[in-house]
């Protein structure tokens, strides 16, 4: 398999095991040469912690991408997580135009709701502007709150099939071409991932943990982008990360001081051998 080079644009919360400090090691692990692009820089991430630091690196965006440009460097794969504001998703749509290979794969994670409501700092302006981008990318990893969000549906708690599927549909129509839809969950047991790919659904349902853990959707995303630039279909990629994400998951489990994410680190062998 080839060398591959992604570059990913998100923040960096130094503490807390998320965003960029998830998203390079994984990917580093599986392989890729990978680029990093921060966003923001924050001492810890803001769930759960009071009195944080936050730097806004917006400003620095288009002087990094400049000298990449003078300097010829192009990359196989972006892909973004958090981003701070419209500009920077401005900032990420001319990088998608200006910064790939050929063949570029652009991978977007829309990290900005969850649970029925907007990140603090959020409003419907900013959803607007990352329609946008969802809806130009190859690649895109909502949760449902993000997928309601980006298609104007109504938010439920309690859904069934055809509530999903009709969300899928809507992506699709309105230009999203393969959806991995997270945290698809039928019942109180089990939980999932939608895949749409090639024009058709696949459902792909694993054992649910109740532990609320920070993090995951960023180690999921980054696992995903790992086992897709391997090589792997989406199908293949989402069930190789889904599967990774719940090891994490249960590697943490009993640690009652560890509530600011999940022990990874240590379970990066089993994706290294699922990625081989």
């Amino acid at each position: 398999m080839e060398y591959k080079r992604i570059l990913t644009v998100q923040d960096i919360s130094c503490f807390g095991q998320c965003s960029l400090t998830v998203a390079l090691p994984i990917l580093s692990a599986a392989g890729h040469e990978t680029v990093i692009l921060p966003s923001a820089l924050l001492s810890t991430h803001t769930g759960g912690f009071k009195n944080f630091t936050f730097c806004d690196l917006t400003g620095e965006i288009p002087k990094i991408t400049n000298h990449w440009q003078e300097q010829n460097i192009k990359f196989d794969a972006i892909y973004t997580g958090y981003l701070g504001s419209a500009q920077q998703i401005e900032y990420v749509k001319e990088m998608f135009k200006n910064l790939g290979k050929d063949n570029l794969v652009t991978i977007v994670d829309p990290a900005m709701a969850d649970a029925g409501k907007l990140y603090t700092g959020f409003n419907n302006d900013f959803v607007e502007e990352m329609k946008k981008l969802v809806f130009a990318a190859d690649i895109i990893l909502p949760n449902i709150t993000e997928a309601c969000l980006l298609t104007d549906t109504v938010y439920r708690e309690n859904y069934d099939e055809d509530y999903i599927n009709n969300i899928i549909k809507k992506l699709s129509d309105s230009g999203a071409k393969t959806i991995i839809l997270t945290g698809v969950s039928f019942n109180n047991k089990t939980t999932g991932v939608m895949v749409f790919e090639n024009g058709k659904s696949r459902y792909y349902e694993h054992k649910r943990i109740s532990k609320n853990s920070h993090g995951t959707g960023d180690v999921y995303a980054s696992a995903f982008t790992g086992a897709f630039m391997k090589g792997k279909s989406a199908y293949d990629a989402a069930t190789i990360a889904a599967d990774y994400t719940l090891k994490c998951i249960e590697n943490t489990v009993g640690d009652e001081g560890h509530c600011y994410g999940v022990k990874f680190e240590p379970v990066l062998p089993y994706l290294i051998d699922r990625l081989l």
